[in-house]
């Protein structure tokens, strides 16, 4: 979902995760959201499947392969201390199973770590912004997150300051977002030492 034009952000995302405790009142949050007037809301189930490579391990990249009722696509997403802005470059791929294709490409890159998790998600179309609530399971772990991504800024002031607006009209602009990946949320340490530098 990173900007996708032909500026100096196409291959980045911009965004904000904040993660949920019990007493959140999802319910709200969906009636704000909805307020707003969305140019569309999806729901669905998504599968991620995360490989770090040797290269990736050296550069600090990872990649994911997403494949549900609206997107295919291998993703390679930069990974460091903070997660707001990051480099992503999405890879289309044919709307049919390649789980064997994709896995032989990153195997051939001698994959050092890889994961899985599913995620319930209801996102909300914006031309400024989409923002999204899910669930996401990885081997017996949980974590609920809205998140807030800017998309088609001209700079990263900008899609700051886009963000900051979604967050006000429902109720996050006082709120404590995380720095940390989906990744570090649902496999602390499976990154730990492995950042451009480290």
């Amino acid at each position: 979902m990173a900007v996708d034009g032909q500026g100096a952000l196409r291959f980045t995302e911009i965004e904000h995760k904040y993660v949920l405790d019990a007493t959140c009142d999802t319910e709200a949050f969906r009636r704000a959201v909805t307020a707003l007037g969305p140019t569309r809301h999806s729901a669905l189930r998504v599968r991620d499947r995360y490989f770090l490579t040797d290269a990736g391990m050296r550069l600090g990249f990872i990649l994911r392969h997403r494949h549900d009722r609206e997107l295919h696509e291998l993703t390679l997403k930069t990974f460091g201390a903070d997660a707001q802005v990051r480099g992503e470059i999405n890879v289309a791929l044919t709307p049919v199973d390649q789980d064997g294709i994709v896995d032989a490409f990153v195997d051939a890159q001698g994959v050092v770590w890889r994961g899985e998790l599913w995620k319930v998600l209801d996102v909300w179309y914006f031309a400024d912004c989409e923002v999204v609530y899910y669930v996401a399971e990885a081997e017996g772990r949980q974590v609920r997150c809205v998140e807030f991504e800017a998309v088609g800024a001209a700079t990263v002031e900008d899609a700051l300051q886009t963000m900051a607006r979604y967050e006000r009209a429902t109720g996050f602009d006082g709120a404590r977002r995380t720095p940390a990946s989906l990744v570090e949320l649902m496999w602390p340490g499976a990154l730990a030492g492995r950042r451009l530098g480290a």
